[in-house]
């Protein structure tokens, strides 16, 4: 794998149903590539956290992987409404989400919290009424 491989996904923000399958789908696409069971694990969580998020916040997204001898990186590009204050959203247990989708179970505030517990590098960048992107790695090696 020495040039890397690099995978895209559209989130669909339309459908909660459908929310999850892109880290399914990768999930799927790095066992193929024999990669250690824990990195899949972190990269399903941060990915999955990411992809909730932007169906809940942002009426979907694309996301986009690459992977590489070294790292899984993944960036998860939307046209929302952006974050307003990054540090808040930040906090374990902050959420904007709406009644109904607590309702449903989404919300809870711990998406950011998790993408980077589960990545050993994020980097959030976000412009209010412009969309936000997020890059997260996590290391093989």
């Amino acid at each position: 794998m020495s040039e890397g491989l690099t995978f895209h996904f559209n989130v669909d923000g339309e459908d909660f149903t459908s929310a999850g399958q892109a880290s399914v789908m990768m999930k799927k696409n790095l066992r193929q590539l024999g990669l250690p069971p824990e990195i899949i694990r972190r990269v399903s969580v941060a990915m999955y956290e990411g992809e909730i998020n932007m169906v809940i916040h942002a009426g979907g997204g694309v996301a986009d992987v690459n992977v590489t001898e070294n790292y899984v990186e993944i960036i998860l590009t939307d046209s929302g409404p952006g974050i307003k204050d990054i540090e808040q959203a930040m906090q374990e247990g902050f959420s904007t989400a709406t009644d109904s989708i607590r309702s449903l179970g989404f919300g809870a505030g711990m998406g950011l919290p998790n993408m980077k517990r589960y990545s050993d590098y994020m980097h959030i960048d976000s412009e209010v009424g412009k969309g936000t992107t997020i890059t997260m790695r996590v290391n093989i090696n």
